[in-house]
């Protein structure tokens, strides 16, 4: 009896592939660049089940082809905005993803940009590489302060919490949230204050954006919200990129209405809206908010288990759908 066949839109870490192929037929994307709609396509009608990434769009028309083979979707990542769920659903396509394991990693980056943004430090070392650093001065390249300030955090799940925890005990900062629920525990545990969107955006410091990506938070932060931020307030956004209407963001930034923005997250990645990459006061990271060696291989087994249990009958560990 032939094994299931697995293909995998791009590259995995070594460890997890070599885990797939010792159960499955497994076909890489050998040249490790996104996939056109067509290849996706064709990939649905030739395998059992499809590994995927946040750079694959499959939409319903896609689910819905009648020559579709592919009975499951597992996702590496958590963020799962990139399939239909609601057609995959319909369609009985089973869909899993990998939350949890990417928390501490993405919670890294996203106060590694309050930080470099605050200090201006992508500034800095543009300055010190194109050889125009004259020597310490007293005036130089100063930044905000980031002990003591109020962070404001917009969705409190895993990585919101964890970016609360990493500020209160690391830095001092008072945290101020918005979510859809509130959370008790870490009201109690770190003093954090439960407050409306707008209350937020017109008092915090630095507004960190950390929660998923749907129609109900598309372009979330837009002109008029980012009209409610003070002067002196810094954007980072290591959640979605559509999360952030780019263009209004960029006006707002080369308009000095706000201080400045981190962002690892794109609207139309890997492109960025231009502006953006010609301003002083935006630190630009490619997507790197899980990217340690530990966190991806974590988030490469725990994908390949729900492949493993979809063949073997047993319930997802992480089921979408």
């Amino acid at each position: 009896m032939p094994l299931p066949r697995v293909i995998l839109t791009r590259r995995w870490p070594a460890a997890c592939e070599a885990a797939l192929a010792q159960k499955f037929e497994l076909v890489r994307n050998e040249r490790d660049m996104p996939m056109s709609r067509e290849a996706l396509v064709e990939a649905l009608r030739s395998c059992d089940a499809l590994g995927a990434t946040v750079t694959d769009s499959l939409d319903a028309q896609m689910l819905s082809d009648p020559d579709r083979r592919a009975g499951m979707i597992g996702n590496f990542g958590v963020g799962f905005n990139h399939i239909d769920i609601s057609v995959a659903e319909q369609l009985g396509i089973r869909v899993s993803n990998t939350p949890g394991v990417l928390t501490e990693a993405t919670a890294d980056i996203a106060m590694m940009l309050i930080l470099m943004v605050a200090r201006r430090a992508g500034e800095g070392e543009r300055m010190l590489r194109g050889d125009r650093w004259a020597g310490w001065s007293p005036t130089s390249l100063l930044g905000t302060q980031v002990s003591g300030a109020r962070l404001g955090i917009i969705g409190m799940g895993r990585i919101g919490a964890a970016l609360a925890h990493r500020a209160v005990h690391g830095f001092g900062m008072r945290v101020s949230y918005h979510n859809r629920s509130r959370s008790p525990e870490l009201e109690a545990e770190l003093g954090a204050e439960f407050v409306s969107l707008e209350t937020l955006l017109g008092a915090a410091d630095f507004v960190s954006l950390n929660c998923p990506s749907n129609a109900e938070t598309r372009h979330l932060i837009n002109a008029q919200r980012l009209s409610l931020m003070r002067p002196e307030a810094f954007l980072v956004n290591t959640a979605r990129g559509d999360v952030v209407d780019e263009a209004a963001l960029a006006a707002a930034l080369a308009a000095g209405r706000i201080a400045g923005a981190g962002l690892d997250v794109y609207e139309e990645e890997p492109l960025v809206y231009p502006l953006l990459k010609q301003l002083e006061n935006v630190v630009l990271l490619p997507h790197q908010g899980s990217g340690t060696q530990a966190t991806r291989e974590a988030m490469g087994f725990m994908a390949a288990e729900n492949i493993a249990a979809y063949f073997e009958g047993r319930p997802l560990p992480n089921s979408v759908c």
